[in-house]
């Protein structure tokens, strides 16, 4: 059936209705800068036996009806957990450091690796000094090969598919549907394959249960 294009939007207009295409895409990834360049230390080998070993790290865009939101999250490689996030309006260095920081202040890993792109975040002095200060070895993919960390990819996938890849009306819609999606359901009841069908913190229970 043939239905001319005014038509149609007569009818939408009088039943006040808005067509809304796919978000545009949002480059997050800025490796064009003069940063060092950490190496790869991991070489797409994301198995680990044992938590705080191996940590990812990448950031994505949201789209919201306000504008943008960008998510950094750092899992582990054990488990695919979640093991801290951060949600901002701006590219900034603070949307990866102090959630960084913070993490292993409070962990204060042995032996570690952070692994991630070569975005200008992550390749910034303040994170480098960061990782430093903690002990920390630096991993970053190579350039433009999102394999290389593809436990990382593979979570937004996973989150934006299961969050309907709809755009949220507002960032504070955003910021709470992501909360639930990883503090309530993803961390907690969400069964991976790669975990045996266990959720991450059953994975990590189980680890220091034994």
């Amino acid at each position: 059936m043939v239905i001319n294009r005014k038509r149609v939007q007569r009818i939408m207009i009088k039943k006040n209705l808005k067509a809304y295409g796919k978000p545009k895409y949002k480059k997050t990834t800025n490796s064009n800068h003069s940063k060092s360049i950490s190496p790869n230390l991991i070489n797409q080998n994301f198995t680990v036996d044992e938590p705080n070993k191996l940590l990812v790290s990448d950031i994505t865009y949201i789209p919201t009806r306000e504008g943008w939101l960008y998510l950094m999250v750092v899992l582990d490689c054990f488990g695919r957990k979640v093991k801290t996030w951060s949600l901002r309006s701006t590219l900034s260095k603070e949307l990866v450091t102090e959630p960084v920081a913070s993490l292993l202040k409070k962990e204060k890993p042995q032996d570690l690796i952070f692994h991630s792109d070569r975005g200008s975040q992550y390749a910034s002095t303040a994170l480098r000094n960061i990782l430093r200060h903690f002990n920390v070895k630096q991993s970053m993919s190579g350039k433009g090969n999102c394999y290389d960390n593809a436990v990382a990819e593979s979570f937004f996938k996973t989150l934006k598919n299961e969050l309907s890849k709809r755009i949220f009306k507002t960032r504070k819609e955003a910021e709470l549907e992501i909360f639930e999606y990883i503090e309530m359901y993803y961390n907690s009841e969400r069964l991976h394959s790669s975990n045996n069908y266990r959720t991450p913190n059953e994975v990590y229970d189980e680890f220091y249960a034994a």
